[in-house]
């Protein structure tokens, strides 16, 4: 039978040398080393998903309330990408 117990494999006191930093052992990227995000994939796909919410008010669906949660949601999306355009021209560049 198989045991309750839960088995513990490393603490969060270990550390992996990467080369560059100490990094905590269960980081799942201290292998490879990247800790980042790609904000312009993300930006890409903001603004493709909304082109994607616009192709959609082209169906055969009869009522207008999808249409106008399409729009809402597309213009929510691209309000956020426009605001995080805004602000990233504020900070300052190194």
């Amino acid at each position: 039978m198989a045991s309750s117990e839960v088995e513990h494999s490393k603490s969060h006191s270990e550390v992996a040398v990467t080369g560059w930093a100490h990094e905590p052992a269960d980081a799942p990227s201290a292998r490879f080393g990247w800790h980042g995000e790609s904000k312009t994939a993300m930006r890409i796909g903001g603004w493709v998903s909304g082109i994607a919410l616009l192709a959609m008010l082209i169906g055969n669906h009869e009522s207008r309330v999808e249409d106008l949660y399409l729009i809402g949601f597309a213009a929510v999306l691209w309000f956020i990408l426009l605001r995080d355009l805004y602000l990233g021209r504020r900070k300052w560049k190194n």
